[in-house]
């Protein structure tokens, strides 16, 4: 494992995995996403284990940190890093033949949401993006930020991560369901039982990606919000194999 650089900040970093040549390396790359409701007591360690598995199956990883809320992250600064983060991925000697980007919970609001900058006025954050993914492994993805701040999902975590107030136009470049369709394929996993980011907000995005024209899957795993990311269980090694089926 290698960690790059992106930026000043010490979150401002990425861990790149390239498997051994024995493991029947294949081309392309993963992009990792940490969630924990962009709070800065989760970070990259969450990813670790996905990259070390995704690794032994031949595939390279970046697992990308950023800045959360409670360490300088928020609006717009999370955006900013998630954009450099994937963007500097076009500077590495790394192969971009197909890209995947898989994101668990709050991660996977940014996966998907990094799927869609193609459409941001310029001057936002995350505008004008120099690589975007051939598909997203969003994880229980927090993909419909309206719903999520109605619900107060874990002690008002949007507002708290966002800021301002919910008429901003922040609340509408930061929703991933505000920016369907997008030009990437999207698997729409939700664990059975997780009781951490409801699955109605994978359905609802799905619901509006395909009424867009959009192209995405809704796919129920056994286990809970934390079986996505273990490498031990069903849940993620459904995951893995959505990843591996894209880098065909």
């Amino acid at each position: 494992m290698r960690t790059i650089n992106y930026g000043d900040d010490p979150s401002q970093y990425g861990e790149l995995s390239v498997p051994a040549p024995e493991s029947g390396r294949r081309a392309g790359l993963a992009i990792i996403i940490h969630g924990g409701y962009w709070r800065s007591r989760y970070g990259a360690e969450l990813g670790r284990p996905l990259a070390a598995d995704l690794a032994a199956h031949g595939v390279t990883s970046w697992n990308l940190e950023y800045r959360r809320a409670g360490n300088g992250g928020g609006w717009p600064e999370t955006f900013e890093d998630v954009a450099a983060g994937i963007d500097i991925l076009c500077d590495l000697e790394v192969d971009l033949y197909k890209v995947v980007i898989v994101g668990h919970s709050a991660g996977g609001h940014l996966a998907t949401w990094a799927a869609g900058r193609a459409k941001l006025p310029a001057g936002v954050p995350g505008a004008e993006p120099r690589l975007l993914p051939d598909a997203v492994v969003s994880q229980s993805g927090l993909l419909d930020l309206g719903t999520a701040r109605q619900l107060g999902l874990s002690d008002g975590a949007v507002l708290n991560f966002l800021g301002g107030h919910p008429d901003d136009p922040r609340y509408h470049w930061a929703d991933p369901i505000q920016q369907v369709p997008v030009p990437a394929k999207i698997w729409a996993v939700y664990g059975e039982a997780d009781d951490t980011v409801p699955a109605q907000l994978s359905k609802d995005y799905l619901a509006a990606a395909r009424a867009a024209g959009g192209d995405a899957e809704l796919v129920a795993v056994p286990g809970d919000h934390f079986a996505l990311i273990d490498p031990t269980t069903v849940a993620w090694r459904s995951c893995r194999e959505l990843v591996l089926r894209e880098l065909l």
